[in-house]
């Protein structure tokens, strides 16, 4: 089995609603998320998928977040955009660009600073 493992950043604010302390007030964070796929064999050039290439999908699923109120953004607009639901949410969306009969999606963690951070995954 082999693991890649890609890191993506994005700034955005948010506020956690119904928390009873500072951060359910608006507050922002440079965010940053590390993609963990896995892949069960190499294609024909012995690559599991192109760095680039997975650097690129998750670019573009992050891209609404960037510079945003993630409150204002579906489905936080329904679920506090907590770093637990924004790593699913990021995770739920590569799984449907990346997850095929040999690469799957294993992981993704969400940092909201450079010592606090929430990973999502399936068993």
């Amino acid at each position: 089995m082999y693991e890649l493992s890609i890191e993506i950043s994005f700034a955005a604010a948010h506020q956690l609603r119904g928390f009873k302390g500072k951060c359910e007030n608006m507050h922002g964070h440079n965010w940053r998320a590390q993609v963990n796929v896995t892949a069960e064999r190499l294609n024909e050039i012995d690559l599991a998928l192109d760095f680039h290439e997975l650097k690129k999908i998750a670019g573009e699923i992050i891209l609404p977040l960037d510079h945003a109120y993630l409150n204002d953004i579906f489905p936080f607009t329904e679920k506090n955009p907590s770093s637990e639901n924004i790593a699913k949410w990021i995770y739920d969306s590569l799984k449907k660009r990346i997850n095929d009969g040999n690469l799957r999606v294993s992981a993704v963690t969400v940092w909201e600073s450079d010592t606090s951070s929430a990973s999502y995954y399936e068993d």
